[in-house]
């Protein structure tokens, strides 16, 4: 089988102690702009074409790993993202990765904000590393008008865990914007 043939790195998602906080930051500072929210959860955040470059995750205030390394209940880098030319690749490349007997983290799913196609898995330092592909595109011709999205399973999986290739996250609402399951997986 093939291996996959990423056409350049993504995006990264980064889990932060305060979510608009951070949101500011990047865009008083960095310069990027606000593509859409996922109420009190993530904020998307472009500075190109792409739906997002970057996207902040709300570190659960409880978090017990905030300074352990590499660890979603921590600030920092919880994944970051390749670009596959379509759905076709993207599930050769699950696939590839299961006969190489790598960890498959999530997906193959289909996010709400930015509509692209997921597949999640881990490196051999545990790093979460994501193959993607169908990023909605903002251009002149194509503009964008930014959306919160309520934090629902749709915001995370449009396809509700049907094409998942590995038994689907134990995901649910937060009952609050830290969260009380310690998982980022809202991107």
């Amino acid at each position: 089988m093939a291996k996959p043939r990423p056409r350049k790195l993504g995006h990264i998602v980064m889990m932060v102690r305060d979510l608009e906080k951070s949101a500011a930051f990047y865009t008083d500072v960095v310069g990027l702009e606000i593509s859409d929210r996922i109420d009190g959860q993530m904020v998307f955040l472009r500075c190109g074409q792409d739906h997002h470059d970057l996207a902040l995750a709300q570190l659960p205030p409880d978090s017990p790993l905030r300074d352990q390394s590499p660890d979603t209940r921590r600030p920092g880098l919880e994944h970051f993202a390749y670009e596959l030319a379509d759905l076709e690749e993207v599930e050769a490349a699950a696939r590839f990765l299961q006969e190489k007997g790598i960890e498959i983290v999530r997906g193959i799913g289909k996010h709400g904000p930015g509509e692209n196609v997921f597949l999640v898995f881990r490196d051999p330092d545990g790093n979460n590393v994501e193959f993607y592909c169908d990023m909605t595109q903002v251009t002149e011709e194509a503009p964008y008008t930014p959306r919160v999205w309520a934090n629902t399973l749709e915001a995370f999986d449009q396809w509700r865990f049907q094409r998942f290739v590995v038994a689907p996250p134990d995901w649910g609402p937060r009952e609050d914007a830290g969260g009380s399951d310690g998982s980022p997986d809202r991107n």
